[in-house]
């Protein structure tokens, strides 16, 4: 009996595993569904409980079995992606038919017609600025100095010689002349402009030799003045020679006696102003002294305020000596007043020639 039951049991195991493998074979020969196709055909699912249970199959045999209507394209309207196109730009409107007249034509001449004569090209206007000062020897050891310079009219400038400055302004043509003291046989005179431009000229003044001069120099308003008292004269007296008793070259020239320059203008702002005393020492007819002195007048200008200035005296030819000087003036109530500065320059010893 015990082998009879291992027997069954055998044959029952061999059913199993038979039905087992035509199962798995079927599985593995079912196609699988499209990824890209939205009606694949679904797998089918199998089930086996046993070798005596029946094989159910359901899916794709079901559908076979029952099939879906065909869908309906019946009234399918077409549509287009394109935009709609604007309507027809407008047309310029057609030329009118006109015949043309020959007349109106000219054939062009085979001859060479000669061209006029083309304008002549003016020359560009220069903007070089050329300045020129010449100088000419005068009386008593002055110099006339004449300065052209057209493209600065009105312009002021400054003349230096010798360590004396002054301003001077062109007039309205670019001009300007005057006659000022030489302080050196070998006389240099440079103008000078504010731009930088300048002229310069040499001239040899061979009577400086004969003439004593003192100069007294500054800027702006100062009140200075030079007053000389020749041979004793007292303030008023003919010997008194000043600013408003200037006398002129001629005087010295003669050798009768001296003479004030004033140069410069006050005008230009903070000008500079020289004045300068020349006494004929040289060629004086007679022996005597003259007494020296500077003066500064209390002014609206001058008042309470500080003055700076500076003296070069020359005697007979040397070398000139430079002497700076500052004063404090007195305060405003004090204008109309003088103030004698004493020792500032020497007094001149003239002898017997």
């Amino acid at each position: 009996m015990s082998k009879l039951r291992r027997y069954l049991m055998a044959g029952g195991t061999f059913a199993c595993a038979l039905t087992t493998g035509f199962i798995m074979q079927s599985v593995a020969e079912t196609p699988e569904p499209s990824q890209t196709g939205a009606a694949a055909t679904p797998k089918a699912s199998v089930a086996a409980t046993g070798p005596a249970t029946p094989l159910v199959v359901t899916g794709a045999a079901q559908a076979a079995e029952n099939p879906e209507p065909p869908l309906d394209l019946s009234d399918v309207t077409l549509t287009s992606a394109l935009p709609e196109m604007p309507p027809a730009a407008p047309q310029p409107m057609p030329l009118p038919d006109r015949s043309l007249d020959a007349s109106a034509f000219v054939n062009a001449s085979l001859e060479q017609t000669p061209v006029l004569d083309l304008p002549v090209e003016q020359a560009p206007p220069s903007f070089d600025c050329e300045l020129t000062l010449t100088g000419a020897v005068a009386a008593a050891a002055m110099v006339d100095l004449a300065l052209d310079a057209a493209c600065l009219p009105n312009e002021s400038f400054t003349l230096h010689h010798q360590g004396m400055m002054f301003t001077g302004v062109t007039d309205a043509e670019g001009r300007w002349n005057m006659t000022v003291p030489a302080l050196a046989e070998n006389a240099l005179y440079i103008a000078a402009f504010g731009n930088g431009e300048g002229a310069l000229v040499n001239v040899d003044v061979t009577s400086v030799s004969y003439y004593d001069r003192v100069v007294v120099q500054w800027s702006g308003h100062s009140g200075l003045q030079i007053h000389a008292r020749e041979y004793g004269a007292s303030y008023g007296d003919d010997g008194h020679v000043w600013a408003d008793a200037a006398r002129d070259m001629s005087v010295a020239a003669a050798g009768e006696g001296g003479f004030i320059t004033r140069l410069g203008t006050q005008d230009a702002g903070n000008g500079r102003m020289a004045e300068i005393y020349t006494f004929p020492s040289g060629i004086a007819i007679r022996p005597g002294e003259v007494t020296l002195s500077v003066e500064a007048e209390v002014t609206a200008q001058t008042c309470g305020r500080d003055i700076d200035a500076q003296t070069i005296t020359i005697r007979q030819g040397e070398t000139p000596s430079i002497q700076e000087i500052s004063l404090a003036m007195p305060q405003c109530d004090a204008t109309g007043d003088f103030l004698v500065l004493k020792n500032i320059v020497n007094d001149l010893k003239i002898a017997r020639n």
